[in-house]
């Protein structure tokens, strides 16, 4: 009796401490995907994202505040909240193929609402120096926060349940959370604060050539792939996750979440490499914007 008492109670204070559940990848990945960008871009590039903070004023957000990019990196989960003036952008942060459908990168995104084609418009509109500041920022502000988001697996694949949204289920001793809530919160974290090396460096040529490369489509594949061949097996326990219907509550054991780590390590590594480039490209025209524009 006392060891289960102890238990729950472990698992009320593991409770408490895991972070808010939000709707996209969680604050924490967003900001280091973020600041992995910020020490992987040029002096130049620095020097041209500070000028365009300055214009934070003229956004009319004063709750939710632009200053740096890591603010940049999650103001769209912030003003969001105020949904009868942003609430047109809840379908930018996602764009879900069914896990057991062939992936098409040209599905789910009718009127350009979902978020491969958001990246894309805000990269050009940033890119774009005849707008004025503020509307730049904006633009700085989404494609950051979408570049991110695409690398959550659970972005990009699912099975019909919203990006595991609607999947109950228990991480390690913690009760009752869900499946995608996990992969936006306490498994990144893990995956952040595990390895041998800061998350946040200035990565080497080779590590920017193993871990960048791509267009948002690409990105969004890869995300699909790890949501059908790893996110799903591994929290429902098969291989046959299409064969079949799966419960609605599951749980991840320590093993799983063990195995979980290294690849969402990976994706905020991914999207923090992949932002940079996005950055260097739009302020200093090279060859990502030159494809956009033919």
């Amino acid at each position: 009796m006392l060891q289960k008492a102890m238990l729950a109670f472990s698992a009320a204070i593991l409770a408490l401490a895991l972070p808010t559940p939000v709707h996209a990848w969680g604050f924490y990945a967003h900001s280091k995907t973020a600041e992995i960008a910020e020490a992987n871009v040029s002096p130049r590039t620095r020097g041209k994202i500070a000028r365009l903070l300055r214009a934070e004023p003229l956004l009319g957000t004063p709750d939710c505040s632009i200053s740096t990019l890591d603010e940049a990196s999650v103001w769209p989960d912030c003003v969001r909240r105020t949904r009868w003036r942003w609430g047109y952008t809840a379908a930018w942060h996602y764009r879900t193929t069914p896990i057991c459908e062939a992936y098409n990168a040209r599905a789910n995104c009718s009127g350009g609402n979902c978020v491969t084609a958001q990246i894309e418009r805000s990269h050009r509109l940033l890119a774009d120096e005849s707008l004025p500041d503020h509307i730049r920022l904006e633009a700085l502000a989404f494609m950051v926060h979408f570049a991110g988001d695409i690398h959550m697996p659970l972005h990009s694949g699912d099975k019909n349940d919203r990006g595991g949204n609607d999947r109950e289920t228990d991480y390690g001793i913690v009760p009752s959370l869900n499946l995608h809530w996990i992969w936006d919160g306490p498994l990144a974290e893990r995956a952040i604060t595990t390895g041998d090396r800061p998350i946040v460096r200035r990565y080497s040529n080779a590590e920017r050539t193993d871990l960048g490369g791509g267009t948002p489509a690409d990105w969004g594949r890869e995300s699909w792939k790890i949501s059908r061949d790893i996110v799903y097996p591994t929290a429902f326990d098969t291989q046959d996750v299409c064969g079949q219907d799966l419960p609605n509550k599951t749980a991840l054991s320590q093993e799983d979440i063990v195995q979980g780590v290294p690849i969402a390590r990976r994706r905020v590594q991914q999207a923090g490499i992949r932002i940079a480039k996005l950055l260097e490209s739009a302020f200093a025209p090279g060859p990502l914007q030159q494809e956009e524009r033919q």
